[in-house]
């Protein structure tokens, strides 16, 4: 299941410029020219200090699905913990929704946090003595919301997390992947801008992982909420994410959508931190679609269509209306078959066998053939390819055909390239056969 599109708005959520956090005596020493561009252990061998974060910009749009990717001490969770100044940043600034988080005072601080932001970790924290829906409910308690308002919107969030029915029951009845719902569920209840997510899913086993991965994608589809989501697992942010800040040392390496990251790492280390990773799983349909070289529209009839397909050495070609939607597939098999049935037809009638006819290239002239959207990876088109001729085809959600992704080029992408740079037999062998 690959993750919603990421959104096409450019308001931005989050915006972090110049970040630094240094742990030790005197961190801001670490600022100077004597220091701040020396490495992390030289810096901790001469003053001390660590350096836990240097220099990060990092621009997170509404609505995005934000990932912060990178082995442990990378910063990652350092840096999720700044956005909200549970760890107070040495330098730089942190904009929220507009605001300054960097210069709110406490009062100020503490009433944003509460209304801005929904926070999941790893470790659920839920009162074992409460209910789940207690436990939902809590930080609109805190907020001090009417007790009837407060449980009607925790029972909203229960809901939207798959857990109506279990509102009575204490944490210790479920399972981990329940109670991940639960805080989750508490977060969701004060209907936050912003979701922040620091490796919720990491103590939970890999069967319940995947489904929470699942549900998340379901549910971030559905509220479209800002998330910045902290994990060391690259399976999950390449499954999760609209784009990925990898960090090493402290610092943002690259930040790129998990095509962008797979297929050109910006170093040796990024480039070794995905080597795992299939093309498949992050290649969109929409990054290697091109224009079909042939199409035919429903209004130029059977035995146009005929002429076209043989006139272009084709055996099939996409069909489209007037708005270019997409109709199906006209094969030369079919075409034939029905201009040889009318041809029969008017001959058994005593009728001139080369008359008039106004068909368009609709019904059972056409086979139907699955399509996908752009932001499919590849390997959601691997059941398509086999049901497609040669190649599948891409609509918009209004059906209008984008492109078209050639069998061929799906395998291409996916597969090293040979080392004299060769085509794939199979592409040789087939020439111009293709849709």
């Amino acid at each position: 299941m690959a993750p919603a599109a990421a959104p096409e708005s450019r308001e931005t959520a989050i915006r972090i410029s110049g970040l630094w956090k240094v742990f030790g005596i005197d961190p801001r020493r670490i600022l100077t020219d004597k220091y701040r561009n020396l490495g992390k252990t030289e810096i901790l061998e001469k003053t001390g200090c660590v350096v836990g974060m240097r220099n990060i910009d990092i621009e997170v749009k509404k609505g995005e699905f934000f990932i912060l990717m990178g082995l442990s001490g990378s910063g990652k969770s350092t840096l999720i913990r700044n956005i909200i100044r549970l760890v107070e940043p040495t330098a730089g600034t942190v904009e929220v929704l507009g605001e300054d988080v960097t210069k709110m005072g406490e009062a100020r601080l503490l009433e944003f946090r509460k209304t801005a932001f929904g926070m999941v970790f790893q470790h659920y924290g839920l009162f074992p003595h409460m209910t789940v829906l207690d436990n939902a409910a809590y930080a609109l308690k805190v907020q001090k919301l009417p007790r009837g308002e407060r449980y009607a919107r925790a029972m909203q969030a229960i809901e939207t997390v798959g857990l109506k029915g279990w509102e009575d029951q204490y944490p210790g009845a479920l399972s981990g992947g329940m109670q991940q719902r639960v805080g989750l569920a508490r977060a969701l209840a004060s209907d936050p801008d912003i979701l922040l997510m620091d490796e919720p899913f990491s103590g939970l086993d890999p069967l319940i992982r995947r489904q929470m991965q699942d549900e998340l994608v379901e549910l971030q589809a559905k509220l479209q909420k800002t998330i910045v989501f902290v994990t060391h697992d690259l399976h999950e942010a390449l499954k999760l994410g609209n784009r990925i800040a990898i960090m090493r040392n402290g610092e943002v390496v690259q930040i790129g959508t998990a095509e962008d990251i797979v297929t050109a790492p910006a170093d040796d280390y990024v480039a070794e931190f995905v080597q795992d990773a299939s093309p498949a799983k992050v290649i969109t349909a929409g990054s290697i679609m091109s224009e079909p070289a042939v199409l035919l529209y429903a209004w130029e009839g059977p035995k146009t269509a005929l002429t076209i397909l043989k006139r272009e050495k084709r055996q099939a070609a996409f069909v489209v209306d007037r708005e270019r939607r997409l109709l199906g597939v006209a094969s030369r098999d079919r075409l034939e078959k029905y201009l040889a049935e009318r041809e029969a037809k008017a001959v058994a009638a005593g009728q001139p066998a080369s008359g008039a006819d106004t068909r368009k290239l609709d019904g059972d002239l056409l086979r139907q053939v699955p399509a996908a959207r752009e932001d499919m990876v590849l390997e959601e088109l691997f059941s398509m390819a086999k049901a497609n001729y040669r190649a599948v085809p891409v609509v918009s959600e209004s059906g209008k055909l984008l492109g078209t992704v050639k069998t061929d080029d799906i395998f291409e992408a996916i597969s090293p390239a040979a080392p004299d740079g060769a085509q794939p037999a199979e592409r040789a062998a087939e020439g111009g056969s293709h849709v």
